[in-house]
C-alpha cells in the first residue's frame, strides 16, 4: 500500500519518512514501515484541546510545555506523533521532540485504533524511557495513566465520569473526563 501511496518501495529510512512532509493523514514510523491513520474526528479533537487546555498553565508553572500532534523521536528510525506530550526545553525549531525531553504523552483511544495505542505505542513510549503515559477513551472520557516501571508501563490511576484524575507528576493537575468530551 504504501508503494501506492507514496511511491516508495522497501523499508523508510528516516530521512525519507521526514521527507514526506505535511500529509493528509498522520503518518508515523516504525522500524522501516509506515503506520497511516485518517486524520482525527471533531471529537478527538475536541479532547485533545479541552486536554491541552487543563494541562498548559499547570505545564508552564512547572517550567514545561504541551504540545499537540508533534514528531516524538522514540529512536532512530522510530517517530510517533502522540496527540499530546508535556515536554522540558526543547528547541521549538527542530523537526521532532527526543523522548527523553518528553515527560508525559497522551494518546486519545480512536474506535479503529486502540490497538496501536493500548500495545503498540505503549511498548514504543516505555522502551523510549517516557515515565507517564495517558490514555483518553474518546467515547466515554475515562483516564488512564499508567507510570513506566522499567521496560513497560503499570497502571496508576483511572478516572471515569464524576470522578477526577490528580496528577502530581510531571504536572500537578486535576483532570475531570466530563470536562473533555463533548
Amino acid at each position: 500500500m504504501t508503494a501506492a501511496v507514496f511511491g516508495h518501495d522497501g523499508p523508510w529510512t528516516e530521512e525519507e519518512y521526514l521527507s514526506l512532509g505535511k500529509t493528509s493523514q498522520r503518518v508515523e514510523l516504525f522500524d522501516g514501515s509506515l503506520h497511516v491513520t485518517p486524520a482525527p474526528t471533531p471529537r478527538h479533537q475536541n479532547i485533545s484541546g479541552e486536554l491541552r487546555a487543563v494541562l498548559r498553565q499547570p505545564a508552564r508553572s512547572a517550567c514545561l510545555r504541551v504540545l499537540e500532534a508533534v514528531n516524538v523521536r522514540l529512536k532512530p528510525g522510530r517517530v510517533t506523533i502522540p496527540d499530546l506530550v508535556v515536554t522540558g526545553e526543547i528547541d521549538f525549531d527542530e523537526v521532532y521532540v527526543e523522548a527523553h525531553d518528553v515527560r508525559l504523552v497522551c494518546e486519545i483511544i480512536s474506535p479503529g485504533n486502540a490497538a496501536t495505542d493500548k500495545v503498540l505505542k505503549m511498548h514504543y513510549y516505555a522502551a523510549a524511557g517516557i515515565e507517564w503515559y495517558l490514555l483518553v477513551e474518546q467515547q466515554n472520557g475515562n483516564l488512564h495513566l499508567y507510570r513506566r516501571h522499567g521496560r513497560h508501563y503499570l497502571e496508576h490511576a483511572v478516572a471515569k465520569i464524576g470522578e477526577t484524575l490528580d496528577l502530581t507528576e510531571p504536572v500537578r493537575v486535576s483532570i475531570r473526563p466530563e470536562d473533555l468530551v463533548p
